[in-house]
């Protein structure tokens, strides 16, 4: 087992979509509780913590090639030359 083999990451085209989705609606929801809650208590601090925790749980949820995001794998055509 190769360095290559133990990174290999397949995902199909659903589950890319998927990805492409959860990562916009984690984002922007994302921005948008942190902006609230750093306008709220008036601190940039907080404002930038929420973000990056928002930040860590979006590059959690869409980084790994999680089993939900190979549900349908496309098959390859072999190639037969000899």
């Amino acid at each position: 087992m190769s360095i290559a083999d133990a990174f290999e990451c397949t995902i199909d085209f659903d589950g890319q979509r998927l990805v492409d989705k959860l990562m916009h609606i984690l984002l922007i929801v994302t921005g948008i509780i942190s902006f609230v809650s750093g306008y709220s208590t008036q601190s940039l601090q907080v404002l930038l913590i929420a973000f990056a925790s928002g930040l860590g749980v979006t590059a959690l949820a869409v980084i790994p090639p999680w089993p939900i995001y190979n549900k349908h794998p496309q098959p390859f055509i072999q190639n037969d030359t000899k």
